[in-house]
């Protein structure tokens, strides 16, 4: 195994939206993967044709290439082991689960749904294993003559792992550690199911040993499934090439108090998802990171932090930075809670980190999209560049910036007329007219020259100072106040004045 080229996994299920926990599965796989010059596999694991829905796998493809973590191979990109769609595997599983089934590690059940549902209704807690595997109808309980019969017949049939009695099954976790179970404890689940597709169980070992997976990454949810796993290995003669295995920690709801779910994000006002997922079925639509506006290099960020930190105080890092000091021996056993107000700060640093260069055909867009058409891609850069510190998610940047390119629609006449005197009706009068002369366009000799100006009609800098950033910017908000007029320019900021003075005195 230490001799092998590092090869990992993601194989999400196709059955709506990509949830944040499985963003930050495919990011530690990745930077695993990039590590140690590896390659990074994408496989979908649609088996379940039942719980299959149109557009999800593009869905994924498109949460993944927008968080900047390609795949190696994949189904869009192709690699040596294609197919990398289960569905599209089919034929190979079934020799594996007859194997099993000839070394008596394995038998066909052929148990309608209606008798094994009359069997929960009897049997509180049902599990079909050891308790009760003798009263079903199986190649355990029934005759040979009987299963050839049914065989023969095409009688529906599963097939099912035979669990060990009083067997201890162990492995290695690099997370948690030394990881023990009990088979009396876990049922026999289904391998291959009456369509002839495999379940989660088998197609996952058929295929990591396939496509030589040698390191798997997957979250805690799936440590139950480990020992039908561990067991498969084994019996399939795998057990040498199994993978390294690390089950990571839950992204645990604020209050820590259980799993993060989308109706979380619903009932607290935060999306969990990484892009909006549209349910054809239900026509709901379930928000998403990026369309709240979020930076990719943000969610990323925040991501890697959720139960990882590389042993400093650093909490910003870039893709390549994390590629560079990346360990799953870091990686905590204990769940993470997810704090949205923390994600927004993540957000609100990539954004100020951002250049105007970069930033600028995202807030291009969100400025279109508001009715403001912008035709001065150097004068954009420069609003970006003033304004980006004050920006928390993308959209922010139309209400931080919307003023730059057009006249106050409204202004917070709360904040003004009620302490408006004729003395600043002259002053800024005065003040338009000396705007119109300066000689030199620039913040500080626009403070200088209003300061002075206030200091000679006798009035306080804060009386005056708000009212001129209102006339500009429309309330009190906005970067410093000289810095907008001289984005703004000459004419422009004298005509704000003028227009503002209408108002103010009516």
């Amino acid at each position: 195994m230490n001799d092998q080229k590092v090869r990992v996994r993601f194989a999400p299920s196709p059955t709506g939206g990509l949830h944040l926990g499985g963003v930050r599965t495919v990011l530690f796989n990745y930077l695993f993967a990039k590590q140690h010059n590896g390659t990074f596999v994408l496989r979908i694991e649609d088996t379940d044709q039942t719980r299959y829905v149109e557009g999800a796998e593009q869905y994924i493809l498109d949460c993944l290439n927008w968080c900047g973590l390609h795949a190696d191979e994949s189904p869009e990109v192709g690699g040596p082991f294609a197919p990398y769609r289960q569905s599209e595997r089919k034929a190979l599983y079934r020799e594996y689960a007859e194997r099993l089934v000839a070394q008596g590690h394995a038998y066909y059940a052929f148990d309608t749904p209606a008798e094994l549902e009359q069997k929960r209704k009897e049997i509180p807690n049902f599990q079909y294993g050891q308790a009760h595997r003798n009263e079903m109808r199986n190649s355990i309980s029934l005759s040979e003559h009987e299963v050839d019969t049914l065989l023969d017949a095409h009688a529906p049939h599963v097939i099912r792992i035979k669990m060990p009695e009083d067997e201890h099954i162990s492995f290695n976790d690099m997370i948690r550690g030394d990881v023990s179970f009990d088979t009396n404890l876990v049922d026999d689940k289904v391998l291959l199911k009456a369509d002839g597709m495999p379940t989660y169980h088998l197609a996952v070992v058929v295929d990591d040993f396939l496509m030589k997976i040698t390191h798997a990454f997957r979250g805690e949810e799936w440590l139950p499934s480990a020992p039908v796993h561990l067991l498969l290995w084994k019996y399939l003669g795998w057990w040498d090439q199994m993978p390294k295995w690390a089950h990571l920690p839950l992204i645990l709801k604020p209050d820590g108090h259980g799993k993060l779910s989308k109706r979380d994000g619903a009932r607290l006002g935060f999306p969990v998802y990484a892009m909006n997922w549209f349910d054809a079925k239900t026509q709901e639509l379930t928000p998403g990171f990026r369309e709240l506006g979020f930076l990719p290099e943000a969610f990323i960020n925040l991501l890697a932090t959720l139960g990882w930190n590389d042993g400093t105080e650093q909490e910003i890092f870039t893709l390549d930075e994390l590629i560079e000091k990346f360990s799953i021996e870091r990686v905590n056993k204990a769940g993470a809670k997810f704090d949205f107000e923390k994600a927004k700060w993540f957000n609100a640093e990539w954004i100020k980190r951002s250049s105007a260069e970069s930033l600028a055909p995202k807030v291009k867009t969100i400025l279109e999209d508001k009715g403001i058409t912008v035709t001065d891609d150097n004068y954009l850069s420069k609003v970006i560049d003033t304004i980006k510190d004050r920006v928390v998610l993308l959209p922010d940047f139309y209400q931080q910036s919307s003023y730059f390119f057009a006249v106050p629609a409204e202004y917070d006449l709360n904040a003004v007329k009620p302490k408006w005197t004729d003395a600043k009706t002259v002053f800024f009068n005065t003040l338009s007219d000396t705007f119109k002369a300066a000689p030199v366009w620039q913040p500080a000799e626009l403070e200088a020259t209003f300061k002075a100006l206030a200091e000679e009609k006798g009035l306080k800098i804060g009386d005056v100072m708000l009212p001129f950033r209102i006339m500009l910017v429309g309330g009190k908000f906005g970067p410093h106040v000289f810095d907008i007029a001289t984005l703004l320019g000459q004419e422009e900021t004298v005509n704000r004045i003028a227009l503002a003075l209408v108002a103010f005195t009516a």
